[in-house]
C-alpha cells in the first residue's frame, strides 16, 4: 500500500550552514490490509513522514508511492486513495455534521449522484447517525474526532493516515476511537497511525516501526519488533481447583515458573511457538489438571521503547 525508498527530508536552518535533517533515507514497505503504528518522540520525524506520504511536502531525495501510484508524479490520482487527518484539524462550527461531510466531499470532487449516499455512509462508519443535523460546535471532543475521520474517508480511499488521533481524548473517547479503528480495517482499510499513547498502537498494530533521529530503528509485524528488541513471552495459567501439582509438572518439562501466591497459578518465560505452546496446554489438560485459564504477557511498547531510546537495546 505504501512504498518509500530513499527517502530524505532536509530543511535549511537559518544562520546556519548545516542542514537539518528529519527524515534521512527512509525505505519502507507497507502491505495493504495492515493497521500500521509509527512511534518515536518529538522531532523524530514522524509528521514529516506522514505529510511527504499525503503529499503535503516534497522529499529532497528519493520517492513515495501509494497503492502504486507516484506521490510526486501524480499528486492529484495519488489523493484519491489517501484520507488523512492531522493531529490539529479545524471544524467549522456553525455546520451541521452532514454539511461539514458534504463540504469536503465536494472538495473530493465526487460524484453528485453519489453524495449524498456517501455522506451518510461516511458518517454512519463512525458512529455519528444521531448528530446528522446536529451543530459541529456542539460536538463533544471524542465526536469531532470521529467527524474528522467521517471527512478523511467520505470519498472511500484504501489508506487511512492518522497523526496523534488519540490526543487530547478522554479514556472512553480513547476506546471508542480504537473499537472505530478496529472496524474500518475489518472492512478493508490499512491505517498509518502514529500516537505518543504506545498502550494504544500495542492495543491495535498489526506492523510497526520504531523512528527516532529520521532513522527507522526497527520495522516489522508487532510481535517481531518486540522480540528483536529482547521482550520476553510469558504465560500465565490458572487451575480451577487444587489437587494438580502444577509447578513440578512444568518443571519436568523443562520450564520455571516464578513462585505463586497459591498453587492454583503459575507464570513462567516461553520462548517457543505458537504450535509449541498449544501442544503444552493439551499435554497439560490431558495430564488431568483442571486449567481454567491462559493469559500471554509481555513487556510493553513503552519498555521497548525506553529500552531503544537509552541505547540499551541496538
Amino acid at each position: 500500500m505504501i512504498q518509500l525508498h530513499a527517502v530524505t527530508k532536509e530543511y535549511d536552518q537559518p544562520g546556519s550552514p548545516s542542514t537539518l535533517v528529519a527524515a534521512d533515507h527512509l525505505t519502507l514497505h507497507i502491505p495493504a490490509g495492515e493497521i500500521f503504528g509509527l512511534i518515536g518522540p518529538n522531532g523524530a520525524g514522524k509528521s514529516t513522514t506522514l505529510k511527504m506520504i499525503t503529499g503535503l511536502l516534497t522529499p529532497t531525495s528519493g520517492s513515495i508511492s501509494v497503492n502504486n501510484v507516484d506521490v510526486a508524479r501524480q499528486p492529484t490520482e495519488a489523493q484519491k486513495h489517501i484520507g488523512y487527518l492531522a493531529d490539529f484539524f479545524s471544524v467549522y462550527g456553525n455546520l451541521k455534521v452532514w454539511e461539514y461531510v458534504d463540504h469536503f466531499a465536494r472538495c473530493y470532487k465526487l460524484d453528485p449522484a453519489q453524495l449524498s449516499t456517501r455522506v451518510h455512509d461516511a458518517i454512519a462508519q463512525v458512529g455519528l447517525t444521531s448528530k446528522t443535523d446536529s451543530f459541529v460546535d456542539g460536538l463533544s471532543r471524542g465526536m469531532k474526532q470521529r467527524l474528522g475521520i467521517a471527512r478523511a474517508i467520505v470519498h472511500d480511499p484504501p489508506l487511512l493516515i492518522l497523526d496523534e488521533p488519540t490526543s487530547g481524548l478522554d479514556p472512553k473517547a480513547r476506546v471508542e476511537l480504537k473499537d472505530l479503528l478496529r472496524r474500518l480495517h475489518r472492512g478493508g482499510k490499512t491505517i498509518f497511525i502514529t500516537s505518543h499513547v504506545l498502550s494504544d498502537l500495542q492495543e491495535i498494530c498489526t506492523f510497526l516501526a520504531i523512528m527516532e533521529k529520521g532513522k527507522l530503528l526497527r520495522v516489522g509485524p508487532i510481535a517481531d519488533v518486540m522480540r528483536s528488541g529482547g521482550a520476553t513471552r510469558r504465560v500465565h495459567l490458572r487451575l480451577a481447583a487444587p489437587g494438580f501439582d502444577l509447578h513440578p509438572w512444568l518443571a519436568s518439562r523443562g520450564f520455571s515458573p516464578e513462585p505463586p501466591p497459591t498453587h492454583l497459578s503459575a507464570e513462567f518465560p516461553f520462548s517457543g511457538s505458537d504450535a509449541d505452546l498449544a501442544a503444552l496446554i493439551r499435554d497439560l489438560v490431558q495430564a488431568g489438571a483442571p486449567l481454567c485459564s491462559l493469559e500471554e504477557k509481555s513487556d510493553s511498547l513503552e519498555a521497548l521503547f525506553s529500552k531503544l531510546s537509552s541505547g540499551e537495546v541496538m
